[in-house]
């Protein structure tokens, strides 16, 4: 007999925002919205971040979702945020 194994893999998601990015609340209830009808549970955190780390990091504006470490949106676009 043969035993199923299944496991969920691990998501890791983080979004950028600057200081000065009213996305948040809107962005925060989609995100909720479809991982719930989806049923998926990532880690997710939301990170407030400034000009010289997101230059450093690679991010290249506000908000920025990153998904397991990849930019969900890589652009040719500099790195940076207004």
């Amino acid at each position: 007999m043969y035993s199923v194994v299944i496991f969920q893999l691990i998501m890791k998601i983080d979004i950028y925002l600057s200081e000065g990015c009213g996305s948040y609340h809107e962005l925060r209830e989609n995100f909720d919205r479809a991982l719930a009808d989806l049923d998926i549970k990532p880690e997710l955190t939301f990170h407030t971040i400034y000009y010289d780390e997101a230059v450093s990091r690679n991010i290249k504006g506000s908000p920025s979702i990153w998904i397991n470490g990849i930019d969900a949106f890589e652009g040719g676009s500099s790195p940076g945020i207004s």
